[in-house]
Parts: structure tokens; C-alpha cells; sequence
């Protein structure tokens, strides 16, 4: 059976999209794209592959063109020796639209997408039109060398000669600790997810240039300390953290790189937001994602269900200070302002007129 067949076991993309393989420089970036209207880029992080947009891309492509890439050496993108520096990557994701025809998107990253979605806006600012930032800092930025200490992410500096044989043959058992530490709900992560990835990653050379993509933490910072340097990005942000892990630190963060940020907590939430919300709750309650890339498109309720499913995003996203995650390494944010704590209510139109 060939990787592209286990891909579709477990995640289905719409009929209509096309899987092709974009040569850049020095990698060949798996690309699932299809749709029809405004571009949507879906960055995805470690732990995941673009098989995580699956649910997006189905709900948006009927009025949106969405690109989901898998980053290099991620999925079934290749597995080159160099390039894991955030902004080569982004050069990679260039190309890669580049490649579709798209001029410019909006963007929605997670994880090590996020630092990879900075690269890209700073790289080309011009070709992202709006950020929705998911639950992840930027190398170099903030509070970073604070973040790097803390022993919840101790894997940020998990390198050495031995580091692959440790893990060989033990992927399910690594990738199971993040699941289950970073998760507000280590449960909603079923085990078909969790043998897909698994099995995603235990291909030849994936937890490589996995331990690539942190091992170029060091060169991303200073990278992004001359983007930061140069000016603050223009375009509008929404900025996501999950109240169990980063929360409103998320915010901070994107509010020193760029000039309109929106803060958002996601409640009852890690890292990861895999979990199932009812339909009914979907029918009562508006996706403030959605509404901001859905640009007042008046889409069905049961399409909102696909941001409930797996960014665990209902409507009424309410705003506090800080995070789990981001307290527990002394780097709480500060307390929301009215703005923000309006946002879990009519502050939720507020930011849709903002973003769309």
C-alpha cells in the first residue's frame, strides 16, 4: 500500500482535491489544494501533518481555494538534510503558491506553522492578507528564552548523537507524550489519529528531520529578531491560545511583530483541540474563526462544526489572562482589556469586521 492510500484510511479530503508534489529548492512539498474563491493557506506543526486541515478544507472549499501543504521533511513532503530554518521554509511555502497561482491568502497556522507563518508574512508580507495564529510562540520573540527553559518543553532541546535510536521503533510512545501532556483532554484524541500519525512518522527519516525542525530554534531566533527589527506586521492577527497551555500569552507575543492583533482564549483547551462539539452547540453558537476567514458568508451551522472538531473552537471565545502553560514558566500574560473580554459576546462581530 502506498503512503498516499494510508494518508486517505483515516483523513478525507474533498473528491475534488488534487495531491501533487511542488518541487522547490532542495525538497519536493506534498500539497493537497482544491476549491473555488479566496485562497486559504493551512499550516500544520509537529505531532500533525496538512491531514489535520482535512475537516477545514472540507467545510471551506465550496467557497474557498484551500492549499494544505506538509512542511519539509513532514508527512509526505521529502525529507532533505538541510532547509529547517523557519524562513527557508517559508521560501518553500512561496514557491508552493508560487506554483498554484495564488498571489496572496489568508493564513492559519499551528504550532511550528505558526514560526514558519511569521517567516512568510515577513518574507512577503504583500501574500498574506490575514493571520490566524494558533497556540505556539516565535523563536527569538517575547519571552522566548523563558519559554525554552521550561521542563514541559523539554523536547525543544532534545538533540544529540543519540537522540533518533532513542526514539526508532518508539514513535507512537514520543508523539503519545505530547498528546497527552499538551491536551486539556488526552481523550479526545482518538487512536485512529493516533496510529495514523504514528505511522506518519515512523517512515524513514521523518523523526530526522522532525529533530530538524527544533533544532533550527536557535538560527529562527535570530532570523527573527531582524524581521521583528524591521518593522511590525501589517496585517490584521487573531491570536488563539488554548487557556490549559499559552492563553492570552499568544496575544503579547504576536502584539510585538505585528500592529493589529486580536486576542482570543480558546476555553477547556491544550495545546491540541481535537474534540468533538455537539451539533446542537454548534447551532447556538458562532465560530469567531469562522467568521473570520468565512468572510460573513453566511455559511451553514453545520459547517461550523469542522473548527468545533478540531481546533475545539465554539462560538463565545472568552478572554483571561495568561495560560496553563504560559503560567507554569512565569510568563502570564497580562489581564485582558475591555476590548478583549468583550470578545466572548458581541466582541465576536467586532472581529469579524475587523478580519473580513
Amino acid at each position: 500500500m502506498c503512503w498516499g492510500q494510508l494518508a486517505m484510511q483515516h483523513v478525507v479530503f474533498p473528491r475534488s482535491f488534487k495531491s501533487q508534489n511542488i518541487k522547490v529548492d532542495g525538497a519536493a512539498i506534498y500539497t493537497r489544494s482544491g476549491g473555488a474563491g479566496p485562497a486559504v493557506l493551512l499550516l500544520h506543526g509537529f505531532g500533525d501533518t496538512g491531514d489535520m486541515w482535512a475537516p477545514v478544507a472540507a467545510a471551506l472549499h465550496e467557497s474557498h481555494t484551500v492549499i494544505v501543504p506538509d512542511l519539509r521533511g513532514m508527512g509526505l513532503s521529502s525529507h532533505p538534510e538541510r532547509g529547517y530554518e523557519k524562513k527557508a521554509q517559508a521560501r518553500d511555502i512561496a514557491r508552493v503558491l508560487d506554483k498554484l497561482k495564488i498571489d496572496a491568502a489568508d493564513l492559519v497556522t499551528h504550532d511550528i506553522g505558526n514560526m514558519v507563518g511569521y517567516a512568510l508574512a515577513a518574507q512577503f508580507t504583500k501574500r498574506v492578507k490575514r493571520w490566524i495564529v494558533i497556540d505556539a510562540p516565535l523563536p527569538g520573540i517575547g519571552p522566548w528564552n523563558d519559554i525554552i527553559r521550561s521542563p514541559l518543553l523539554w523536547h525543544f532541546n532534545f538533540r544529540g548523537p543519540d537522540v533518533e535510536r532513542l526514539v526508532k521503533g518508539r514513535e507512537r510512545i514520543y508523539l503519545d507524550r505530547f498528546w497527552n501532556e499538551l491536551s486539556a483532554n488526552p481523550k479526545a484524541i482518538k487512536e485512529a489519529t493516533r496510529r495514523h500519525y504514528a505511522r506518519l512518522y515512523a517512515r524513514p527519516k521523518a523523526m530526522h528531520c522532525a529533530f530538524w525542525q527544533f533544532a533550527a530554534f536557535n538560527q529562527d531566533a535570530e532570523d527573527n529578531k531582524v524581521f521583528a527589527a524591521a518593522g511590525k506586521l501589517p496585517m490584521p492577527v487573531l491570536a488563539l491560545g488554548g487557556d490549559h497551555s499559552f492563553g492570552k500569552q499568544m496575544a503579547d507575543i504576536m502584539r510585538l511583530v505585528a500592529t493589529d492583533v486580536t486576542a482570543g482564549m480558546i476555553k477547556k483547551s491544550g495545546h491540541w483541540r481535537r474534540k468533538a462539539y455537539t451539533a446542537a452547540s454548534a447551532n447556538t453558537r458562532t465560530s469567531i474563526m469562522a467568521k473570520a476567514i468565512d468572510e460573513r458568508s453566511g455559511v451553514p451551522d453545520p459547517h461550523l462544526i469542522y473548527l468545533n472538531e478540531v481546533l475545539m473552537v465554539g462560538g463565545g471565545v472568552p478572554i483571561h489572562a495568561g495560560g496553563e502553560l504560559a503560567g507554569a514558566i512565569g510568563i502570564a500574560g497580562s489581564p485582558g482589556s475591555v476590548h478583549d473580554e468583550e470578545c466572548a459576546d458581541a466582541g465576536i462581530a467586532k472581529i469579524a469586521d475587523r478580519l473580513c
